[in-house]
């Protein structure tokens, strides 16, 4: 028999105090409640379920949303959420984000540009149209939304800071609140939290940073108040309360990475034929559904965005 030592154990296989702590929690704020709709979700009700009531001005349905499917309801994708750094259980970011400031906020966008910007929240606006963008979302973990995102075009807001020809791939960076957040030892992963894409990717016309979903604000929970939305990637590339966008000449790190390379790679494009170390990536589970479904290569959108990886081995490029 094997035994293991705590010097012989990966700090990623700790699990973290205040992840069971809070799951503990969880499970007594979760007694009594009611599976959603067969999918054995138990989601917490409340005031976690209570949207922002702060109106998006002036959105427009985008003709970018290429999805007819029905939308998940408010509750499901405002209460099963990953954003690690308000906890790792699915109803952590809902009960545990409500002290997270996001007024005023400032996002900087840096690098490889010809016009070096600082931007606040309402600067966005001014950049781009603000649209409605119905948006199949898929997490690595084998699970999806479908989610009305409201936000603006990237390529719109790169164009306006001029990149440069060294200009290859874009990084952004998040916030990491130490009042409100928990710490790396806490969750398991560096923070800030950062991530990338290709240039290209980026300024393709379905990449978007959103500010809202429903109509409303984000809330805390999905990424307040600025966040990247890449519908054809896994959801670790949503990355959330952006406080910096940086165009670099080379591929930049990526949290997920640096942390867990095996199983985590810098494209995260969905690739059903591409499992993840630990389960199958060939069948998905739509949120309030009991049956699986097929993933689409792409999630749906190798149409529009398959063409940016002629050539590629996706296999290897994961």
């Amino acid at each position: 028999m094997l035994i293991r030592t705590p010097n012989d154990i990966p700090y990623s296989e700790v699990t973290p105090r205040a992840t069971w702590v809070r799951r503990r929690e969880f499970i007594k704020l979760a007694t009594g409640a009611v599976a959603g709709a067969g999918a054995g979700l138990l989601l917490p009700d409340g005031e976690a379920l209570a949207q922002t009531g702060q109106k998006l001005p002036g959105v427009k349905p985008s003709p970018l949303s290429t999805t007819g499917e029905k939308v998940n309801p408010y509750k499901d994708i405002t209460t099963y959420n990953n954003y690690y750094e308000f906890g790792t259980d699915k109803a952590d970011p809902a009960q545990y984000s409500k002290n997270f400031q996001t007024n005023p906020w400032t996002l900087t966008i840096e690098g490889e540009v010809a016009k070096r910007k600082v931007l606040g929240y309402d600067d966005l606006f001014s950049m781009a149209p603000l649209e409605e963008r119905v948006y199949r979302m898929r997490c690595v973990e084998a699970w999806s939304v479908v989610v009305p995102w409201a936000g603006i075009s990237l390529a719109d807001v790169l164009k306006q800071v001029e990149p440069t020809p060294k200009a290859k791939y874009v990084s952004f960076e998040t916030v990491w609140d130490h009042k409100a957040m928990m710490g790396p030892r806490e969750i398991g992963i560096p923070l800030p939290y950062v991530d990338g894409l290709r240039l290209d990717e980026a300024m393709h016309p379905l990449t978007i940073l959103a500010v809202g979903l429903y109509g409303e604000k984000l809330p805390n929970q999905n990424g307040a108040p600025i966040r990247l939305v890449v519908p054809w990637k896994y959801g670790f590339k949503g990355v959330k309360s952006i406080v910096k966008i940086k165009l670099v000449e080379k591929e930049p790190p990526s949290t997920w990475n640096i942390t867990n390379p095996r199983e985590y790679g810098f494209y995260s494009n969905v690739n059903p034929q591409v499992d993840h170390p630990r389960w199958s990536q060939a069948t998905e589970r739509r949120l309030g559904e009991f049956l699986r479904r097929k993933t689409l290569p792409f999630n749906g959108y190798a149409d529009q965005v398959a063409s940016l990886y002629n050539g590629m081995d996706l296999r290897k490029f994961y």
